[in-house]
Order: C-alpha cells, then structure tokens, then sequence
C-alpha cells in the first residue's frame, strides 16, 4: 500500500516493523530490544568509568577504547534507525528522548577534536529513564509525570521563591562584610560574604568562613533557623500541584514517537496522529 506525505502514520514495511520493535514495549520483539538496550548502556557506563582508573587504563586502554566505540556505533545505529521509522523524525530528534540519544553518541566523536571529551560518555546513564517504560513500571512513570506537570505549573512560583532566598543571601553576606570584615580575614568582601550566607542558609556548612563575633554569630544562628524554615517552602508549592495525577499509558506515537499519553486516547497530544 503507498503511503501519503500527508499520511499521519509511518510507512508501512520495514520502517513500521522496526518501529514496533524500537518504541514498543509490548511485543516480544521489542521487551528483548529493551532489555538488550538497557544492558548495553549500563555496560558502556561501566566502560567509560573504568577507563578514568589509571591503574585499569595503563592494562586495557585499548580494549576499553574498542569496547566504548562498539557501545558508540551501536547506539549511532540504532539512533538513525529511530529517526528513519517515524514520519517525522524531527519531531522525535527534538523532543527529551531524542535529544538525550544524540548526547549520548556525540562525545566519542568529539574527542578526535576535544580531548577527554569522551568522560562525558556517563550521559548515557539518563537513557536508562526508559526502563519506566520497558519494564512496564506505569504507575512509577505516571507519577514521574505527574511531578514534571507540577513543576511546570509551579515554575513562576518557584522562581520568586529562588528571588526572595537570593535578596536574603545578598543583605546576609552584606551585613556580615559589615559586622566581621574588619576582624575576620574570612569576609574580604561582600561577594565572599554571599558565599557564606548561602552555604549556611541551604545547611552546607563548609566551615571555611566562620563568624568569629557575638554579633557575627547572632546573626549566623539567625539565618540557620531560617534556613530550616525555608526547606518547607518549595515542598509545600509542589505539593499543590500533586493533588489529582493522571494515568499515564506508556503507547509510543508512530509518527513522532513521543509518549506520556492518557489511557485511551486515540490521537497524540504532540502532533495530533493517530495512535
């Protein structure tokens, strides 16, 4: 049957069976691709910190480096075939999955031009995000969402949130350039004195700048109590927006292969194909 340019569906032939086999987790086909998928990424992951080891790379070097360019061609390979089974590969190639595989391929290749580019190959960790979906996880995926939902809808929130804490570190390190500048060689200036100020409003605690004043230290204890005060803020903001989650099916669109769609429904809430 010949397909339309206008056609929502992917092609029929061999670019649909290698669909059903690349972005479905519901045939046997696919479950063993997955499956195969995840072992190699954890495998490429181990490879690449292993060869950071000195004492591993002095002995297999050289094996490391084939092992990591077998993963690369692997994975550049089933890259371009993800892309040449959707109608639209562009909208796959943009989207998070799609941006995370071509990440995760690209260090080898840039380290003929950047050296020790390839360290970045551990990206590829986030591509094990997929075993929500292989391993047929949904209530774990649909709660993934569900908290990617509420962080969008809580996101201006959130940002005059970080504004508020960020005035409160600048007039602290300020205040404290002023009380311990003259006496402590720690607050050298007003930046230094933001750097304290953050590291104790967030419960860090490096303790490489101390006050050493009572009223230094009045002050520290201060900003502490408001920092424990602070970790509620975010939580409850959040929170709001996790009142009623949605189902979430784990069907891949054919055309651009995107997921995250409500149980039943029949067209993308992407690019509007039919599932």
């Amino acid at each position: 049957m010949s397909s339309n340019a206008n056609d929502p569906r992917p092609a029929e032939g061999w670019r649909e069976r290698v669909h059903e086999v690349i972005f479905e987790a519901d045939t046997r086909q696919g479950r063993i691709f997955d499956v195969v998928l995840m072992v190699s990424i954890v495998l490429s992951v181990i490879t690449v910190s292993l060869e950071s080891v000195d004492s591993i790379h002095s002995k297999y070097g050289q094996e490391l480096r084939i092992a990591e360019w077998g993963f690369t061609l692997l994975f550049t390979l089933e890259y371009v075939l993800r892309l040449a089974s959707v109608r639209r590969p562009h909208r796959y190639a943009f989207s998070a999955y799609g941006l995370i595989d071509f990440i995760a391929i690209m260090p080898t290749y840039l380290s003929f031009i950047v050296p020790n580019s390839s360290s970045f190959l551990v990206l590829r960790s986030l591509r094990l995000l997929r075993a929500f979906r292989v391993l047929k996880l949904t209530r774990y995926f649909g709660e993934a969402s569900a908290l990617k939902r509420a962080l969008i809808q809580s996101r201006m929130r959130i940002v005059v949130f970080l504004f508020a804490v960020f005035i409160i570190c600048i007039v602290s390190g300020a205040l404290l350039y002023f009380v311990e500048g003259e006496r402590n060689d720690g607050f050298t200036s007003i930046p230094q004195g933001v750097y304290w100020a953050i590291v104790t409003l967030t419960s860090t605690g490096y303790g490489d700048t101390v006050p050493i004043t009572p009223v230094g230290k009045a002050i520290s204890v201060f900003i502490m109590m408001m920092g424990y005060s602070l970790i509620i803020v975010p939580t409850g903001i959040i929170s709001t927006a996790l009142m009623h989650p949605e189902p979430i099916s784990t069907q891949s669109c054919p055309s651009c292969s995107l997921g995250g769609h409500d149980y039943g429904a029949k067209y993308c809430k992407h690019c509007g194909s039919l599932l």
